[in-house]
């Protein structure tokens, strides 16, 4: 294979990897919650023979979260948590520690509140909330604190990574963490509402013709060079 062919081998390899990420990224426009994804392309040069040129190609190395607010909606739910700017829930999963937007909770059967996985909701000094089984009246002020019937009981942390390079999608609306996160000062937590998903439906569709454009170029490209390869040998084997 010659050095075109190379290159659009990689490029088609990092087209099918960001058709598969819209594609996901359209499966969970009505997950609460969930952030957008995209996909890095890098060039990078490569020399396939010390008697040849170097040849530059490129490749999907790497993932992008976009970090814009999802609608909130109000729901009226007395643990439904809508975070408005910046910040993440902490949660507590068996893998460990991990970021999310989703704030739908309920109290477990021991008074701790979970999400529909039956994770811990951590507040701001990384431990578990526990809400007392015969509370009223409970209620969240906009930085956090929760209260029943006027009385504070814990403050519901937001945090972010120390570094981007930190946070990495596990699936669904969890992110795993490789260093301790932190908090988020002048956090804005909102009781009654839940974020949406920050996927634009229209601009996925819109991406998702493209990449699928470009993927059939690239593969057209390759029957062409294949058919052209295939009649120089049968010209030389005459």
């Amino acid at each position: 294979m010659d050095n075109a062919g190379y290159a659009t081998l990689t490029r088609q390899s990092g087209l099918l990897r960001e058709m598969q990420t819209v594609a996901n990224n359209i499966a969970n426009m009505s997950t609460g919650g969930y952030r957008k994804e995209g996909v890095i392309f890098s060039e990078y040069v490569e020399r396939l023979d010390p008697r040849e040129p170097s040849l530059s190609m490129s490749a999907a190395r790497g993932r992008l979260t976009s970090a814009a607010q999802g609608v909130l909606t109000q729901t009226g739910g007395t643990f439904d948590f809508g975070i408005e700017g910046d910040g993440f829930f902490l949660i507590e999963t068996p893998q460990g520690q991990a970021l999310t937007r989703a704030g739908s909770f309920t109290t477990a059967a021991t008074g701790e509140l979970v999400n529909p996985d039956g994770y811990r909701l951590l507040d701001a000094g990384g431990a578990a909330i526990f809400v007392p089984p015969d509370a009223a009246g409970v209620a969240l002020s906009s930085d956090g604190t929760l209260s029943a019937q006027g009385i504070p009981i814990t403050q519901i942390g937001l945090w972010k990574p120390a570094a981007p390079e930190d946070m990495t999608k596990r699936d669904g609306v969890l992110f795993d963490l490789s260093a301790p996160p932190d908090p988020v000062p002048d956090a804005t937590i909102l009781q009654g509402f839940l974020e949406g998903s920050n996927v634009d439906p229209m601009t996925e569709m819109a991406r998702m013709i493209q990449v699928q454009r470009a993927y059939e170029m690239g593969q057209s490209f390759l029957e062409k060079e294949d058919e052209r390869i295939r009649g120089v040998l049968t010209t030389l084997g005459r």
